[in-house]
């Protein structure tokens, strides 16, 4: 089984229109690409309309599909707006939402500035918040129904991670605020899933979070158990099916895409794994002899 191979037949998301945020590069460069191989148009957008045309124009030569690059903070609720009448006027009715616009770099917390920390709260939660609501409130106004939001999160969303506090915060945010819309919007015909993705690495993130030489010091993979990262093409599979009508059924989850890093990281005997093999002889000979005095 080859698991960097594509999961949907060809034409699973014939039809349906996209926007993308965050879209023009790493994993949201990805997930377009696979979404136009399999049928849908998409706008991408971020603040870099320059790196946004690049992207599309490459996305367009590469599936033949159409990719639309849209600038846009998503910050600013009245940008976002903007970029929605932009995307109807060049697609047409927008089927799904995907809030994949993020930011995020380490640091201890008490280095940060006030200002550094509003900065990740107002791109992952703001944005997240400016988009869903800006779209849907077009979607129930218009009465449109069968809609999908997928929003990013990551697995620290639920048990919080020191040195990246901005991010914990805002992204559970984002896990909290799926959970509830997908109640509460159900009853229009939207749909809210989360994906939560472990290790993947893309250059301009992994840049951020671990410059110079550690990313070779802090190597990702050994803190999977399946002992590798993940591939961008896995991703853009769950993806690709999340906002497919195969998954009609699928309302208010967080699927978790790590390899079991987060469970590894839970457990709390989970380093005995670094124990040798000659330590548990020791270590059962210990026991049984205690058994038998």
């Amino acid at each position: 089984m080859d698991f960097k191979a594509k999961m949907l037949r060809d034409d699973a998301l014939k039809g349906k229109n996209i926007v993308v945020t965050g879209g023009g590069s790493g994993l949201g460069l990805s997930m377009t690409r696979y979404f136009l191989e399999l049928g849908a148009s998409v706008v991408i957008t971020s603040r870099n309309l320059e790196k946004l045309q690049k992207a599309a124009a490459e996305l367009e030569e590469e599936t033949g599909g159409k990719c639309v690059p849209l600038q846009c903070d998503v910050r600013h609720y009245e940008e976002v707006e903007k970029m929605l009448e932009q995307a109807h006027a060049s697609l047409g009715e927008i089927h799904v939402l995907l809030n994949n616009a993020a930011g995020n770099f380490i640091s201890p917390t008490e280095r940060l500035s006030s200002n550094a920390f509003d900065t990740i709260i107002d791109i992952v939660l703001k944005g997240t918040k400016n988009c869903t609501l800006a779209l849907g409130k077009y979607w129930i106004d218009k009465k449109q129904s069968e809609r999908t939001v997928l929003n990013i999160v990551t697995t620290y969303a639920w048990t919080g991670s020191a040195y990246v506090v901005p991010s914990a915060t805002a992204k559970a945010g984002v896990l909290a605020m799926t959970r509830s819309l997908a109640v509460e919007w159900a009853k229009y015909g939207i749909r809210f899933n989360a994906i939560a993705p472990g290790p993947f690495p893309t250059k301009g993130a992994w840049d951020r979070l671990l410059p110079g030489d550690l990313k070779e010091k802090f190597d990702l993979a050994k803190k999977v158990p399946l002992k590798r990262v993940g591939d961008h093409q896995e991703l853009a599979n769950l993806a690709a099916y999340l906002v497919s009508d195969f998954s009609h059924y699928l309302n208010g989850e967080v699927i978790t895409i790590d390899g079991g890093e987060w469970l590894k990281g839970a457990g709390q005997f989970n380093l005995l794994e670094m124990v040798p093999e000659e330590m548990w002889d020791m270590l059962e000979m210990m026991i049984k002899s205690k058994k038998q005095s």
